[in-house]
């Protein structure tokens, strides 16, 4: 028995997935999924999905690699799964920087990852910290590491650069690079599928709306533009990411450094570090409202509309303030796209379980020609038969909306599976 390990290392958490490749179609079969959450606290929870049961317990995992060889020690009890059987161990790592493919990870390749991380510093030292015990606990598998950021290689350079000294831009690889990109891969293939269009034909504007959050235009079967930038900051508010801003706010964030003078003995200093902490961990709709939790946002949201007063109701900003920066991608990438959109698609756990936001999206896009949403397919989008769930009214051929239940895993395990290279 083959065997291939997907493993996907968050800021905080620590999701695996198990899969028997087999020559036939289809190549995959799933034996496990496994996912820890809360990692560097005393209270880590582990699940595990196989053979239809599922399994829930506490642990201390105190980092990624404790969390790893812990999963590891569990599928070491289990009888019918073998260790030495498993062939290839598919990394996600966020940030790839040119990277095209994925690649086997060596001292090189490793290297460069490492360097990468001060760009995604919530989850490339994650990624890194796993490949790390994956070498202690599984060195007869092959490491390979698979780029979010590959997916966007095919963005234009008028829309992936700045308007910055080009010489400075391309000596130190300054330019958007997007991500999320297995996900968005995964969605195409799923989407192709559902709609029996072929991939290098369709039109697409998917929002992939979790604690991190981003839209891509799809045109003719690739990434034309996305919202995240040279870091996954850029963009959409997330949880605790801030998105986009005015670059200087910054330096007026902190009452030293955002003093306006014109004596430079006065001014003060606000390092790189700092800065990201306050715009990646400190900031988005838990600075707003004081939760970082999406349905919490919603549940006390009024829904009647943008709060006139900013003090009146801060998870009515909350709502408000995401649906308005959503609404700027859509409008716009809906005119990049030449207004022939095949589908707009929600993703991610917001995407797949907020059906408030949804409707609040649908209604607003009606100006657009997209199919109404159907009131009661919103709230009951199920996933049974396909990773797919159709929420508009009628059966359109273009302005369809639809929900994706994405798995990186998956895709990961995927792409190994069918790259004959590896085989």
């Amino acid at each position: 028995m083959t065997l291939i390990l997907a493993i996907n290392a968050g800021s905080s958490s620590l999701k695996l997935s198990l899969y028997h490749r087999r020559p036939s179609l289809p190549s995959l079969h799933l034996i496990l999924n496994a996912s820890i959450s809360n990692i560097q606290s005393s209270d880590s929870q582990f699940n595990l999905s196989i053979d239809s049961r599922h399994f829930t317990d506490s642990i201390e995992a105190k980092d990624h690699s404790s969390a790893f060889a812990y999963f590891i020690g569990t599928i070491d009890k289990h009888p019918s799964i073998d260790k030495i059987s498993i062939r290839y161990a598919c990394h996600r790592i966020v940030h790839g920087g040119t990277y095209t493919n994925p690649v086997r990870i060596d001292s090189q390749s490793y290297a460069h990852i490492e360097h990468l991380s001060d760009l995604a510093p919530l989850h490339n030292g994650a990624a890194l910290s796993v490949i790390q015990a994956c070498h202690v606990h599984l060195p007869n598998a092959v490491p390979m590491a698979f780029f979010d950021s590959t997916f966007h290689q095919t963005i234009p350079p008028h829309i992936y650069s700045y308007a910055i000294n080009q010489d400075i831009a391309v000596e130190r690889g300054l330019r958007k690079y997007g991500f999320h990109g297995l996900s968005y891969a995964y969605i195409l293939r799923a989407i192709s599928e559902y709609l029996n269009k072929p991939r290098e034909t369709l039109n697409l504007i998917i929002l992939h709306l979790g604690s991190g959050a981003s839209a891509c235009a799809v045109r003719r079967g690739v990434s034309l533009d996305t919202s995240m930038g040279l870091t996954p900051l850029a963009g959409l508010p997330g949880a605790t990411r801030s998105g986009s801003v005015d670059p200087s706010l910054i330096f007026h964030y902190t009452n030293k450094a955002g003093r306006i003078t014109h004596d430079p003995s006065l001014v003060g200093d606000i390092g790189v570090t700092e800065a990201e902490d306050i715009l990646n961990r400190k900031s988005g709709w838990k600075a707003i409202s004081g939760s970082s939790n999406f349905k919490d946002i919603v549940e006390n949201a009024t829904h009647q509309g943008p709060p006139e007063n900013l003090g009146e109701n801060l998870h009515n900003l909350a709502f408000h303030l995401f649906l308005d920066r959503i609404l700027n991608y859509i409008g716009a990438y809906h005119l990049k796209l030449g207004a022939r959109v095949d589908a707009l698609v929600f993703a991610g756990g917001i995407g797949e379980q907020s059906p408030g936001l949804r409707q609040a999206i649908g209604d607003a896009v009606q100006c657009l020609q997209y199919q109404r949403i159907d009131s009661q397919r919103n709230r009951t989008v199920t996933f049974e038969s396909s990773s797919v769930s159709d929420i508009g009214e009628g059966q359109a051929d273009e302005g369809r909306i639809l929900v994706c239940k994405t798995d990186e895993q998956f895709e990961m395990a995927q792409e190994c599976a069918l790259d004959e290279n590896l085989w």
